[in-house]
């Protein structure tokens, strides 16, 4: 196929236009359209009346000389307004082996920094296949962004220390028929539900994926079942807000919508952190789809093997790996990052196999990689929270040595030792301590504080809580892949049955252990991360790999909040008795040092005898400890933890002329499992019953 020369009655003047700004600029008198291609010989700009248009009405032919300044191709289109659709076609070099470009001079590329793009027409298929894609492609859609009132909005920038996080998908959220909200499944239908996240106590929600991404990309067995890919992790516009999660995706409105969303949350107290997937993208490998980057800077934007340049490598696990330090990509990202909190009010980020970000450009492990201290020292990101997943599919495992100072960790190391305490694994009490006291020995060097751990029990891959106590092994069956995928390894512990049972001993033990995670997770140092739903036992049915499942398995159930208020009530108000107490939110590592007017230490170990942590005995399932209060109106706090299958009788440390009051107690049924200050027992100095499988904190006042 030659490029199409025609041209539709309703045409527009061009001019050079400009290399800065990249992407599509309206002056108000007509567009600036730029984007970089360094190796192209011919570009060609489409514009299309709409979403839906099969064929362009204008094609304009980028001139080499008047059009192009370095690597950078431009154009201005006078009198064009924001009401229509574009794209590129690219052409250049071949000889892939050699020079790693893939030029398809038949397929429509998207603008890397579109603002908002359309997928309605859209047929990965086509992209994979040769021959031209027009009327199956995706569009950028033309925006005008100077418009929207923020009514005096702000990023949060609350104290790192302070922060609950949410992790949530936004279709999921509100998706289930149950939800009750008039846009179900959408930015706008989380705004329905500000009041129970308001109400749950959390400060900030991580939304799961919210850039654009190609909802096609699942396996070919997967989609032969009419699934797709629901958790997002296959973005294609990084620049762009998800279209599938606007009420009107298809008419540019999803920035409004998105930052409506963000506007509101702020309003209720509530910080935005968004997950990000620059370590991949939706092209995949070299039998991927041409989307966007293959076509404009196929051997740039990707790891390529030297040797033979149409080969990917992949640290990914997604057929592909970006080349983050390149200078051009890297320049991208931040560019991309400071877009998101500068003109959408994003309060932080989480970086999905961020260990990619450590991968120099021969996908070499550098301490210092440019890409993650860039972030760091980045001026318009300083008060966001950074958030790293700091491994890759490649076996790149950094958990406590991720580049840089201020970056958050996702604490693997936490979630699989509290895992195994909790199931009832002895001898490991000295591990369980470091972990509870937020992981000194990995984020104690060079300055790092607690905050520097996420600790999290679930999250969106593996198991729920309520799952993590039902199944001993996975049941993905309904994702088409032979229940291949997905981890074999759990940590979990179904109780004596696999799956669910009417079996009262069996159930009354699982929500025993549900609130023992949820008490372990709010009462540690660091920054506590929860599953959306685990407040509510969602479950999954046993899938841990529910990322094609956008059905009732993924959804939040909302009959589950009355169903079990039990646990919702429960993990309310653990995160409520974490918020009025400070010294579980130490913002320095505990010592066991005594401050100046307090009764107590910092911290003070014990076992099943006060003072005499058993650290060394291989068969200890107990942990006990003593926190000192941080403020004059805070009361000082006893927590025991007992994961052994037997009754206990515990002894409290002298109370100084006070008396210690159970607040907490997992092994009760609900509301006596955590007791308002009000109603809590006073317990007489000596000894105390401590119920096997149990958490149990006292306050003394």
């Amino acid at each position: 196929m030659s490029f199409s020369t025609e041209r539709n009655a309703r045409t527009y003047e061009i001019g050079p236009g400009n290399r800065y700004p990249l992407g599509a600029t309206f002056d108000g008198e007509g567009v600036n359209f730029a984007i970089w291609c360094w190796a192209a010989t011919r570009v060609e700009l489409l514009l299309f009346e709409c979403a839906d248009s099969p064929h362009p009405f204008q094609i304009i032919t980028l001139d080499d000389v008047i059009n192009r300044t370095f690597f950078c191709w431009h154009v201005y289109v006078a009198g064009l307004t924001p009401d229509i659709c574009y794209g590129w076609r690219t052409d250049g070099p071949g000889n892939t082996p050699r020079t790693g470009h893939r030029f398809d001079r038949e397929k429509i590329l998207l603008d890397p920094v579109a603002r908002a793009v359309t997928d309605l027409l859209w047929n990965r298929e086509r992209a994979i296949q040769p021959g031209d894609n027009c009327d199956a492609s995706m569009r950028a859609i033309l925006v005008e962004e100077d418009m929207y009132d923020w009514e005096g909005d702000k990023p949060l920038e609350r104290p790192v220390e302070e922060t609950i996080i949410y992790e949530m998908h936004v279709r999921g959220f509100t998706r289930h028929p149950n939800s009750g909200v008039i846009n179900p499944g959408t930015f706008a239908g989380v705004i329905e539900k500000i009041p129970y996240l308001k109400d749950l106590g959390i400060t900030d929600v991580e939304l799961m994926p919210t850039m654009a991404f190609d909802e096609q990309c699942v396996p070919e067995g997967t989609a032969a079942l009419g699934l797709k890919n629901y958790w997002g992790y296959c973005t294609h516009s990084f620049f762009a807000p998800h279209p599938g999660y606007s009420v009107t995706p298809h008419l540019g409105t999803q920035i409004r919508e998105f930052r409506d969303m963000v506007k509101a949350l702020h309003r209720a107290g509530i910080g935005v952190i968004m997950d990000v997937a620059f370590n991949h993208t939706a092209e995949g490998g070299g039998e991927g789809p041409t989307i966007n980057f293959k076509g404009f800077g196929n051997s740039g934007f990707y790891h390529l093997y030297p040797h033979d340049r149409r080969l990917y490598r992949d640290f990914t696990g997604c057929g592909n790996t970006v080349n983050c330090n390149h200078p051009v990509i890297s320049r991208f990202i931040i560019d991309c990052l400071e877009y998101w909190v500068r003109e959408m009010h994003i309060d932080g980020f989480r970086f999905d196999l961020a260990s990619v970000f450590a991968r120099d450009m021969d996908g070499i492990p550098k301490r210092f990689a440019p890409t993650p201290w860039l972030i760091e020292l980045s001026q318009t990101l300083a008060n966001t929270k950074i958030i790293a997943e700091a491994w890759d599919a490649a076996g790149l495992y950094q958990v406590g040595g991720y580049p840089g100072y201020r970056w958050a960790e996702w604490n693997g190391m936490y979630r699989d030792i509290i895992r195994r305490f909790v199931r009832g694994e002895k001898g490991i009490i000295g591990e369980v301590a470091t972990r509870l006291m937020g992981s000194s020995d990995l984020y104690g060097r060079e300055k790092r504080l607690p905050s520097n751990s996420i600790n999290f029990i679930t999250c969106h891959d593996g198991f729920t809580v309520h799952d993590l106590v039902s199944y001993n092994e996975k049941h993905n069956h309904s994702n088409g892949d032979d229940n291949q995928d997905g981890s074999n390894d759990n940590l979990s512990w179904n109780c004596g049955v696999e799956g669910e049972t009417n079996d009262e001993r069996i159930t009354s033990l699982r929500q025993r252990q549900t609130r023992n995670f949820m008490a372990i997770l709010l009462l540690s140092q660091g920054i506590p991360m929860l599953l959306y739903g685990d407040e509510v036992l969602r479950t999954q049915k046993g899938n841990n790999n529910a990322y094609c499942q956008d059905n009732e398995i993924s959804w939040f159930d909302w009959s589950l909040t009355s169903r079990n208020r039990y646990m919702l009530r429960f993990v309310r108000e653990m995160i409520a008795f974490r918020k009025r107490h400070p010294c579980l939110m130490h913002q320095r590592f505990l010592k066991g040092t005594r401050e100046p007017g307090s009764t107590y230490p910092d911290v003070t170990w014990h076992g099943v005898k006060l003072y005499e942590p058993a650290w060394e005995d291989p068969d200890a399932q107990v942990l006990a400890f003593t926190l000192g209060a941080v403020r004059v109106d805070e009361e000082d706090l006893h927590i025991v933890l007992n994961m052994s299958g037997e009754s206990l009788s515990i002894p409290l440390p002298d109370p100084a002329g006070r008396l210690w009051y159970c607040a907490i107690d997992t092994a009760k049924p609900s509301p006596d499992d955590i007791a308002e200050p009000g109603k809590q027992v006073g317990q007489p100095y000596g000894y105390c019953r401590v119920s096997p499988r149990s958490v149990v904190v006292f306050e003394r006042r």
